[in-house]
């Protein structure tokens, strides 16, 4: 008798499988990016979103795309600015019952079923993360982009937090806990930038950009 567990399971990794290798062939195109994290629920006459769309456009300006999650709120905030600058925007869509409808403001649109082949795609394809405020989403890919940087699975590139008066108490949390207790170590926040200084947000992206610029490019095997 067969197992629907276990077929539900394949079929997820079926899934999982065949969406992260239709991302990497797009993204062999589209190049590596600035990834954008925030919230979806954000609306369009908020100061935040007024932030995303301002660091899109600036950070799509500086010639990389800029990646984001492609729905409503901060994600369509940073999608437009790109989109709206002339630049590469892509979307790394998912189908939520919150955002039904992806926003439209993308050049290159990548649609998910699973969270685990979305997550993927933006680690693997980002020189920086630029993350705004945001909620259980934005902070479950926030944390797992500072372990996967931590734990040597991915390459140390900058991770940036934009908005002091959002963060600064989840930052203060982490010193006074985790960190207090040693279940952080003492280059745990390193990489790590708070800020509001969008010109510094910029600095430290083109940075990234650079560093990536620099390196040579594999011989062939």
């Amino acid at each position: 008798m067969t197992n629907n567990k276990e077929v539900s399971a394949e079929q997820q990794i079926a899934t999982i499988g065949q969406e992260m290798r239709v991302a990497n062939k797009a993204f062999e195109s589209i190049g590596p990016g600035i990834s954008l994290f925030g919230s979806a629920r954000i609306p369009r006459d908020h100061p935040f979103y007024k932030l995303g769309l301002e660091l899109g456009a600036r950070i799509a300006r500086l010639g990389v795309p800029v990646i984001a999650g492609g729905g409503p709120g901060m994600m369509e905030a940073a999608n437009r600015g790109a989109f709206e600058a002339g630049g590469r925007s892509v979307g790394l869509n998912i189908h939520l019952p919150r955002e039904t409808t992806n926003n439209p403001y993308q050049t290159d649109s990548l649609h998910f079923e699973h969270f685990s082949s979305r997550k993927a795609t933006f680690f693997e394809h980002s020189l920086a993360y630029v993350v705004l405020p945001g909620g259980f989403g934005t902070l479950d890919e926030l944390f797992e982009a500072i372990t996967l940087i931590q734990t040597h699975k991915h390459p140390p590139v900058p991770v940036i937090l934009v908005g002091t008066a959002f963060w600064s108490g989840l930052i203060s949390w982490i010193r006074s806990q985790p960190m207090a207790h040693e279940m952080i170590g003492p280059s745990g926040l390193e990489r790590i930038l708070v800020t509001d200084d969008l010109d510094e947000v910029i600095q430290r992206v083109q940075e990234a950009i650079a560093a990536e610029a620099s390196q040579e490019p594999a011989l062939p095997g």
